[in-house]
């Protein structure tokens, strides 16, 4: 027991800020709360340069969810990806999904573009309609290409 009582106040006086910083951040993370499981959804690309596990997957720009999983298909010779996409998200059937980047210069990731359809996606769906990576060089190319022909 300390022999002061200045210091006892301190100690208590530390553990209940160190008690309010760990409540504080439980909220503003959301450590701990639970809404509904995340699911999974699939899609197929010709080319999925620039995506792997653990890239984001968003929608208008928020993160909604990740890749959780990339794997070549020996008969197609597509990648196929398996979505992992937030529970409490219902994305319409119709919805499209497209590898993007930030830029020129940054990170790559898989967007979802919503579609119309007031059904949403079944766990374990398909994705219908998939938008490939572009490549910087095919588009450099078909630039110069066009501007040789005019």
């Amino acid at each position: 027991m300390a022999e002061n009582p200045f210091e006892l106040a301190i100690g208590a006086a530390t553990l209940v800020i160190a008690t309010g910083f760990v409540v504080y951040a439980t909220q503003v993370t959301g450590f701990g709360e639970r809404g509904a499981a995340d699911y999974t959804l699939n899609a197929s690309f010709r080319s999925a340069q620039g995506v792997g596990p653990g890239s984001d997957v968003r929608l208008a720009g928020v993160r909604v969810g990740s890749v959780a999983d990339m794997t070549l298909n020996a008969e197609t010779f597509r990648a196929d990806m398996a979505l992992s996409i937030d529970g409490e998200l219902d994305v319409p059937e119709d919805s499209a999904v497209a590898i993007s980047s930030d830029g020129l210069l940054g990170s790559t990731f898989v967007e979802i573009v919503p579609g119309d359809s007031p059904f949403a996606l079944e766990p374990g769906s398909d994705f219908a309609e998939t938008q490939d990576a572009l490549s910087l060089i095919a588009v450099l190319t078909q630039v110069i290409g066009a501007a040789a022909r005019d």
